[in-house]
């Protein structure tokens, strides 16, 4: 194997494909990059068993000899980002170590033999979309941040994905609230559901981008394929049941206010420095033409911020997570926002004014 490719042209691709390499791996080879040399096309493929991200490259002149070898992944990244911009660098092996050489710099690195590196055993699709790389992006960004951390209902440790012939949907929920983002392209495919875990969702997200360049998701019983641009994303999907969201939406809100985004936004942000650091917990009294934000802790400290709103009706007492509340206005891009309520006791519905193609559910805490 030996080839030269310039630092700008992979620095992009290693970066992302580096990204789905876990530090701490049970086998020693899945913390390297399997590089494949074939004429003037540059492979990289990294995985953690979980998630595959491989990278084609096309090299500027055709390699001198090709060939594959799995090259530690860090330690090659960490090269590439301190070598300086627009730099050549040459690439060979030498007695199974590789050689990289910049200007006056040279680097010999470890390798392990490519036949030691597993790859993931994509299956058959079962569904094929095609839609635009910003679309996918705007349904992760609109409901990522309400997936479950390490929640033991391991299904709630992802996102939702769901294709029917109308609409595409995703939805993410923690038990405690919920984000939902709708997309009607028309897909004309029969209804499928899948759950996208944490780890993958965040690859995707990491590898879209803002354009509306096409990407192709092929959705199978076990895994989700994309293919973007020179990318092909592989992850396996979450073996479980996502709750029936529809139930969880509250319908038929009695009691609904409007307000300025950013104010609300401004105003939750300064309550929540008060807020008791564990439960982030603050009081919301609507009452006629005002919202009011009042926030406690244990040392006996205390905020309070009141925001006009669009609100008639009975004054009322409600307790949320400040924080589930300052992460919908993070991501709502409108200039005013709706909460609708029934009682102090039931969850907040949260969406834009003209209804949008996203809604938010919070449940309330008790102070």
């Amino acid at each position: 194997m030996k080839f030269s490719v310039s630092r700008d042209l992979l620095l992009r691709p290693l970066q992302l494909v580096t990204g789905v390499v876990e530090r701490r791996q049970t086998l020693p080879v899945l913390s390297n990059l399997l590089v494949s040399v074939d004429g003037r096309e540059l492979t990289l493929t990294g995985t953690d068993l979980e998630v595959q991200l491989v990278a084609r490259v096309e090299l500027p002149e055709p390699a001198e000899a090709g060939g594959e070898i799995t090259l530690p992944a860090r330690k090659l990244v960490d090269i590439w980002r301190a070598l300086p911009d627009n730099a050549k660098v040459n690439i060979g092996l030498d007695d199974q170590r590789a050689i990289l050489k910049s200007g006056a710099s040279r680097f010999q690195l470890a390798t392990l033999p490519a036949a030691e590196f597993p790859g993931i055993d994509e299956g058959a699709g079962e569904l094929e979309i095609t839609l635009g790389q910003n679309q996918l992006r705007h349904l992760i960004d609109r409901t990522a941040f309400s997936m479950a951390q390490q929640d033991v209902r391991y299904f709630l440790n992802g996102m939702l994905l769901e294709v029917t012939p109308e609409h595409l949907r995703s939805v993410a929920t923690d038990g405690h609230r919920l984000a939902m983002c709708t997309l009607t392209p028309g897909t004309g495919a029969e209804k499928k559901q899948v759950i996208v875990p944490r780890k993958g969702v965040t690859e995707l997200s990491r590898l879209l981008s803002e354009g509306d360049e096409q990407v192709t998701l092929s959705l199978g019983s076990n895994h989700l394929k994309a293919e973007v641009g020179g990318y092909s994303f592989v992850t396996k999907l979450v073996d479980g049941r996502f709750p029936d969201y529809e139930k969880v939406i509250p319908r038929g809100g009695t009691r609904e206010s409007v307000g300025d985004r950013q104010q609300l936004r401004e105003a939750f942000s300064r309550a929540a420095i008060l807020s008791n650091e564990k439960y982030r917990g603050v009081r919301i009294i609507l009452s006629e033409g005002l919202l009011t934000v009042q926030a406690n802790n244990p040392e006996q400290e205390e905020a309070e911020e009141a925001v006009p709103v669009a609100f008639a009706g009975e004054t009322l007492e409600m307790g949320f997570n400040v924080s589930y509340l300052q992460d919908v206005l993070g991501v709502l891009e409108s200039e005013q926002v709706r909460i609708t309520v029934s009682d102090a006791n039931s969850s907040a519905l949260i969406e834009e004014p003209g209804g949008g193609d996203a809604l938010y559910v919070v449940m309330p805490m008790r102070l």
